[in-house]
């Protein structure tokens, strides 16, 4: 399934500011809210899934320059690009129920083990955690169909 990018409509809107602290309320995110914050949208109906047009916003700088160098060069050669389907749920299409996110982890790693029925099928994906200045990214995402750090040939 994770082949070919698909491309959603993406989000308006800034990130909430922290003046206190000075710095964008996600960076001082829990990993688990930030998990949570990037399921819980595809328990509505009509959720078009995640705008990948931003990356960095989602994933590690590594990996969001593997998908980005990725859909560039196949846009040069006309051709799809690598990634067949939507990372978060691994499927091309999903109605998403039963979700359940849990987060284990300390200091700037962590690991989150996402759960939902896909069309009434059970899902079951890994994802890998990592605390960068603009606060917790995916680093990978695991499932039956494979990862993405495999998928763009990067190393852990």
């Amino acid at each position: 399934m994770l082949r070919r990018l698909v491309l959603a409509t993406p989000l308006l809107g800034m990130l909430p500011f922290d003046a206190a602290a000075q710095q964008p309320a996600a960076a001082q995110q829990t990993p688990q809210a930030f998990l949570q914050s990037v399921y819980d949208p595809y328990l509505k109906a009509n959720f078009k899934g995640q705008p990948y047009n931003d990356t960095g916003r989602f994933f590690s700088p590594d990996l969001a320059r593997a998908m980005e160098r990725d859909v560039r060069g196949a846009k040069q050669r006309n051709e799809v690009p690598t990634l067949d389907g939507d990372p978060f749920v691994d499927a091309q299409e999903w109605k998403v129920t039963d979700l359940v996110v849990r987060v284990s982890g300390t200091g700037d790693a962590a690991t989150g083990v996402v759960t939902f029925a896909n069309f009434g099928k059970p899902k079951r994906l890994a994802v890998s955690l990592l605390r960068t200045p603009a606060g917790w990214r995916i680093s990978d995402i695991a499932g039956a169909n494979g990862s993405l750090r495999t998928l763009f040939k990067l190393r852990q």
